[in-house]
């Protein structure tokens, strides 16, 4: 494949619809886009896979000093801090039902929980009529598809 006939990463592809997408500011893309990708790494990471050394000090690096130190984010941090916390919960939600065979239509909702911050941030920036104008396009974000979430976690008796 070419270049041009590549298709675009995932992290690439969502970098284009907080960028141009939403009209989200710079610093509020780069900090959603490392969050993403902290919570990818941290969920491969739980769940047994591989997670190169360089993706590692990526990781580490993010959460503790690029994240924080984002301007975007330290102006925000007291409404974002909240939200971030409620996907940190859903996301132990959904491994716990995981690990325990009851993965099912609730769990994999639960998985979905970034989408509430890039609301979240869709709100910050824009206001809430405009938000709730998107609302649907932003959570149209999550690309896991149910089915397959149902093959990976054995939970199709449980839907």
């Amino acid at each position: 494949m070419t270049a041009e006939t590549t298709p675009p990463s995932a992290a690439d592809a969502l970098r284009a619809n907080l960028a141009q997408g939403f009209a989200l500011p710079a610093a509020c893309v780069e900090w959603l886009l490392e969050v993403w990708e902290s919570i990818q790494t941290l969920d491969d990471y739980a769940d047994g896979d591989p997670v190169p050394r360089e993706r590692l000090d990526a990781l580490i690096w993010s959460t503790l000093v690029s994240m924080p130190s984002n301007p975007w984010f330290a102006q925000h941090a007291g409404q974002l801090l909240p939200t971030v916390a409620q996907m940190v919960l859903k996301w132990q939600a959904s491994d716990r039902a995981e690990r325990a065979g009851k993965a099912d239509a609730r769990s994999f909702i639960w998985r979905a929980g970034y989408y509430d911050l890039v609301l979240s941030a869709v709100l910050l920036v824009h206001g809430a009529q405009a938000a709730a104008k998107v609302s649907h396009l932003v959570m149209s974000l999550y690309g896991e598809r149910f089915e397959d979430y149902l093959t990976e976690f054995g939970g199709a008796e449980h839907a």
